[in-house]
């Protein structure tokens, strides 16, 4: 979910759950971005950007799987983001490179790769003040550049990431905190679906949490995309991609551990 005014966020999370309750919801709020594209009146955030030439340290090798090239989605400019962030970027890992495996192949070749290892999925770091604009080396596909605009916003997650340890609520009469939140949420949870995000909450409204939990409780989302004609990338039928990583991971700066997940209807 989606607000624009924190204010906002607390009133409608009171109004709607009891000052109790809607006090626990508000504190889940994390701070993230709609990637809009850039435009006169909203230029792009530093060196964020999807599709186009990946930026990466010199040394840093092309990911692949099974020797086989992955493709850019995405990079996300953190030093640009970091104001908005604050607290909520434990290091500053620079800029952040997003991978998929997605070549150019045929359908017999594409067959024989391993399309269940979490590496069809990679997001590599790089120092901005050394990076260097890496074409995608072929047969991975290559997206036209879309330089964006990060509207800050706070976010809360919607009905299917809210666990019962985080939300009181009457056992008798609800099956969970999960449906608490959907009901009394309805009209504002979903409200990022087909959007285009970095860091907040994603969008779970095809029914199924994307941010796995640990000890350290839910992992952090990274960045959501959504299928986008102009790019020419679509995932299932109105399907998202999301990118997430341990929240132990993210305090680290080892974005090693990231994986990515996709759902559509």
């Amino acid at each position: 979910m989606d607000f624009h005014d924190p204010a906002d966020l607390h009133r409608v999370c009171a109004e709607r759950l009891g000052e109790r309750a809607g006090a626990r919801f508000a504190a889940l709020a994390r701070r993230g971005f709609r990637l809009l594209p850039a435009s006169a009146g909203a230029p792009a955030t530093g060196r964020c950007r999807l599709g186009g030439p990946a930026l990466l340290d010199p040394e840093t090798p092309w990911p692949t799987l099974d020797g086989v090239p992955l493709s850019l989605l995405a990079v996300l400019d953190t030093d640009a983001l970091a104001p908005w962030l604050g607290a909520e970027l434990p290091t500053r890992p620079g800029l952040l490179n997003f991978f998929q495996l997605d070549p150019d192949l045929p359908y017999e070749e594409y067959r024989k790769l391993d399309t269940s290892s979490p590496a069809m999925y990679r997001v590599l770091p790089a120092d901005p003040a050394r990076a260097v604009e890496t074409p995608a080396p072929a047969p991975a596909l290559s997206y036209p550049p879309c330089p964006v605009h990060a509207a800050g916003s706070t976010m809360l997650p919607d009905g299917w990431d809210v666990a019962d340890d985080d939300l009181e609520y009457d056992a008798d009469r609800h099956w969970g905190a999960a449906s608490v939140v959907l009901d009394a949420m309805d009209g504002f949870d979903g409200n990022t679906a087909g959007q285009h995000c970095a860091f907040g909450w994603p969008d779970t409204s095809y029914g199924t949490s994307v941010t796995e939990r640990d000890a350290d409780g839910p992992h952090v989302h990274l960045l959501q995309l959504a299928a986008d004609e102009q790019l020419g990338w679509a995932w299932g039928d109105a399907g998202s991609l999301y990118f997430t990583v341990p929240a132990q991971a993210f305090a680290a700066g080892d974005y090693g551990r990231a994986a990515a997940q996709g759902r559509c209807c």
